[in-house]
């Protein structure tokens, strides 16, 4: 251990299928690895790559300076509903607004009605009241009493419950009484979870932050077990590195602040991907893309325009809004381990149900018996079987024969390649349609954007989703597989604060802004400097959510005080916004909503490509394939990624091989190496 390198930085992200890992050694070489996700206990898989890392690599963990983690635990302790038992104290007369919420429904004619509102967080018998009141100016109307909040305590202490959340009326406003309600949950309970409104989402609409607070409580104490098991682990293992833990938003923070902020732990590993896909499109001199993660269950699309990945004010888990900024992924259930089935009309349908990491696709060998789309990609020859993740697992294809012949071919009475190509095809349609839900449904037209796969399987599906979509140009990352786990070594630390400031834009004095971000700015310089990063190195930007009078939705926009009339310069942004997102911008009074402060490092930086000349050159060899454009099976050159240089061209059909991914390269589209190491496929001109 002594003699390992110094400056070694890893990105690891669990995934549903697989645990990607990137490790980065100080002379910017890259080292990567795939293994099965550990279900049961996440941290297991994370253990086992450092592992590989000595093993196979010869890195010692105390050479580790950096080690940057993207995590579902918060996600999946909310879909699988294993978060923490939780009590709710709300204002005297409010505590069933989580169970009211908004009465809007999905499902307006179901004849059986079923609650829309995440009522699981804390049922009825976990909600209490405190007797106060503040009003909508954050004037005190009824004072704290601090006796009913003292029984409501013990009356949920009684019920063992483990996290506590506290969403007063206007506390947005005036936090005082939350303030005052936590540190008596602390008499009475030292160290019992604590989740404050005001301090978790800050802003009006009463039903968006009893949810956004709820959640935050439901999922406190479950990352913070896993962080700090994770951390033993590590240190066990000899890291010294912090750990470092990819937010919603998109930038880092350490587990320190994670576990005071779990909530905005939601989507973190997409946000990895989409982090990575930025990099590497700019590297590419791509600044419009449309990043679309395939990985072994889902399938991540987002979108990045003028060099910046949109991010949205809140988000959906598992149909419920969450009101953090994330970065504006869209999930679908189709990746390459969606099962493929019959439904009840005989349509094939593929997904959203997958076969995971255990026991995977049938051509695993580990008990799978059902059709995936991994399984009609060995069938239709575009996987090596004696090279899948670098030749670690050898895949069996009279195994994927028998599953896609039994569970598709046979009971649609059609020959085994058209299966395989229908299964294909399916999942292809499944995610055309999901990019033009986020592209062409709002106004933006994906003809005039590259489109960049990622995650294990999607670049075996790139061609054929830019000829749906119409796309012309395809970025290939140079680490496709383990994109997710790269971007989290591009990430910066950042870190996002926001409070209320309900004041009408006319008339407003811009110097009654200064105070408010100034105090934004403070709480955000405290927790960077929890991250151990001074002013000096941080990058500083503010920005205003704007609504017409009497909307109930908001739109963030910048917010430069430096400007000679920032008031007018955010209403002018407020309206080019409006009209960009729903068509119309009439010039009708509108006022402020919230001020946000973020702060981020300048430290982020891209995890680095793979260029030419990393394998000794060597002529391609050939292989049997079945492509969507021809009947018969038709031959391809068959490349190895590292092996391919500046003046190569690879027309298709081709296939590019590498030990995290697999590249199609259909007939009519031709491949070359771009800047920074990405595979630049590019449709032929007709």
């Amino acid at each position: 251990m002594d003699g390992s390198p110094r400056g070694v930085e890893f990105g690891i992200d669990i995934g549903g299928t697989f645990t990607d890992v990137v490790c980065r050694l100080p002379d910017g070489a890259i080292r990567l690895t795939k293994v099965p996700t550990t279900r049961a206990d996440p941290s297991r898989a994370v253990l086992a790559a450092l592992g590989t890392a000595g093993t196979d690599w010869g890195i010692g963990t105390g050479a580790i300076t950096r080690f940057a983690h993207g995590t579902t635990v918060a996600t999946n302790a909310v879909l699988e509903r294993k978060g923490a038992r939780i009590g709710l104290i709300t204002t005297e007369g409010f505590r069933d607004v989580i169970e009211i919420g908004r009465q809007m429904r999905h499902q307006m004619y179901d004849l059986v009605l079923h609650t829309e509102t995440p009522v699981f967080l804390a049922p009825g018998h976990l909600r209490r009241e405190a007797r106060e009141r503040v009003d909508a100016t954050g004037a005190v109307l009824v004072p704290l009493d601090e006796a009913s909040v003292r029984a409501a305590v013990q009356d949920l202490l009684d019920q063992d419950v483990q996290a506590i959340a506290v969403c007063l009326l206007f506390s947005f406003l005036n936090p005082a009484h939350e303030q005052r309600i936590a540190a008596i949950i602390e008499e009475m309970k030292p160290g019992l979870p604590v989740s404050l409104s005001s301090e978790v989402d800050p802003a009006f609409r009463e039903y968006e932050r009893t949810c956004a607070t709820g959640f935050d409580a439901y999922v406190k104490p479950l990352v913070a077990d896993y962080l700090a098991n994770l951390e033993a682990g590590l240190a066990r293992a000899g890291v010294g590195a912090t750990l470092q833990v990819m937010q919603s938003r998109g930038g880092l923070m350490s587990s320190a602040v994670a576990r005071r902020r779990p909530v905005r732990l939601f989507l973190s590993g997409p946000a990895g991907g989409v982090v990575g896909g930025l990099d590497v499109g700019l590297a590419a001199g791509y600044r419009d893309l449309i990043t679309v993660d395939v990985g072994g269950t889902s399938c991540d699309i987002a979108l990045v325009s003028d060099g910046r990945p949109l991010i949205r004010a809140e988000g959906l888990i598992d149909g419920f809004t969450v009101r953090v900024p994330m970065v504006d992924v869209t999930a679908i259930g189709s990746g390459g381990g969606s099962l493929a089935w019959i439904d009840a009309a005989g349509s094939l349908r593929v997904g959203p149900e997958s076969a995971g990491s255990e026991p995977g696709p049938a051509c695993y060998g580990r008990g799978g018996t059902r059709a995936t789309v991994t399984d009609a990609s060995v069938v239709l020859g575009y996987i090596d079987p004696g090279r899948f993740a670098g030749g670690t697992m050898r895949l069996d294809p009279a195994l994927a024969e028998q599953a896609v012949r039994r569970e598709v071919a046979d009971k649609l009475g059609m020959d085994l390649a058209r299966a395989a190509l229908g299964i294909h095809r399916v999942l292809n349609a499944q995610m055309a349609e999901a990019i033009r839900l986020v592209s062409i449904g709002r106004g933006i037209d994906p003809r005039g954007y590259a489109l960049l796969p990622l995650g294990g399987a999607g670049p075996l599906h790139g061609c054929a989703l830019a000829d749906e979509l119409g796309i012309t140009s395809i970025v290939v990352p140079p680490h496709p597989g383990v994109l997710a786990a790269a971007g989290l070594l591009g990430a910066p630390v950042e870190h996002e604060v926001a409070a209320a400031f309900p004041h009408p834009c006319a008339g407003l004095d811009p110097a009654l802004i200064r105070p408010a971000l100034d105090a934004l700015d403070d709480r955000c310089r405290a927790l960077m400097a929890d991250e151990g990063l001074a002013e000096a190195d941080l990058e500083i930007s503010h920005a205003a959510d704007l609504c017409y009078i009497g909307q109930s939705y908001w739109l963030e926009v910048p917010l430069r005080l430096d400007a000679p009339d920032p008031v007018g310069e955010a209403y002018a942004a407020f309206l080019a916004a409006h009209d960009r997102v729903y068509g119309h911008a009439p010039p009708m009074p509108a006022k402020f909503v919230n001020l946000r402060a973020v702060h981020r490092s300048r430290t982020g930086r891209a995890a680095g490509g793979v260029g030419h000349g990393t394998v000794a050159a060597a002529a391609p060899t050939m292989r049997m394939v079945q492509v969507r454009q021809n009947p018969a099976p038709v031959p391809a050159a068959i490349w190895q990624r590292g092996a391919i240089g500046p003046a190569d061209r690879i027309p298709g059909p081709a296939i590019v091989e590498q030990v995290d991914t697999t590249t199609l390269v259909e007939p009519g589209w031709t491949a070359r190496l771009g800047e920074g190491g990405a595979l630049i496929i590019e449709k032929d001109a007709a």
